[in-house]
């Protein structure tokens, strides 16, 4: 959902002007069913559970699958809530608090996958990917709190949500996990920079 501030160039931009048809059009029957956006962000919660479930038991493939059909869904509450015309505070809110909960559920799966099978760095990895992806996401939120822009970075939401599904459906889980863990904090750092140096600019102004 928007939050009313100016979209810059990213991967999830492009991906969300691609297939903006496609979005609208399932928004329009959605909404035509009576559905509404927030349903639709629990309804991909659900999903994300079942596939954090099945990635847990080591049911890779599935689970890479369900979390791969959940994936959209994030995309076409959004275009529901355009579509209305009248996005609610809350439901930005709810909104950006399920895609946390959404993405750390599958990181779950992971860890617990990686704990079954003894594999000890596989468990390291993924427990830094999930303070990455925290730190990326809290980072821009806290940022903005303050007036300034933390939108920068390597590795957004949707790129780790891509490289983890990737990863799941192919059975390359510890090399995904292991690239969201470098280049998530990366981008948590980058943030932290960006941020640093923009209090600098306004300091120096005053």
């Amino acid at each position: 959902m928007s939050d009313g501030t100016p979209e810059k160039k990213s991967f999830e931009n492009y991906m969300r002007k691609s297939f903006s048809r496609i979005l609208d059009a399932v928004a329009g029957f959605l909404l035509g069913a009576g559905l509404r956006p927030n349903h639709i962000t629990l309804v991909g919660l659900c999903g994300n559970i079942i596939a954090a479930v099945l990635i847990g038991s080591g049911r890779l493939f599935w689970g890479g699958l369900a979390a791969a059909l959940m994936g959209p869904l994030d995309a076409v509450d959004g275009a529901m809530a355009r579509k209305l015309g009248t996005p609610t505070r809350f439901g930005g809110f709810l909104d950006s608090v399920i895609d946390r909960y959404d993405e750390l559920l599958l990181l779950g799966g992971v860890l617990v996958y990686f704990t079954r099978g003894g594999n000890t760095l596989g468990v390291y990895l993924t427990y830094a990917a999930a303070a990455g992806s925290v730190l990326v996401s809290y980072m821009r939120a806290r940022a903005e709190a303050l007036s300034f822009d933390g939108k920068v970075g390597l590795l957004t939401r949707v790129e780790r949500y891509i490289i983890l599904i990737v990863g799941l459906l192919l059975n390359w889980t510890i090399y995904s996990v292991g690239i969201i863990a470098v280049l998530g904090n990366a981008t948590a750092i980058q943030r932290l920079l960006y941020v640093k140096k923009q209090a600098g600019a306004l300091s120096r102004q005053d």
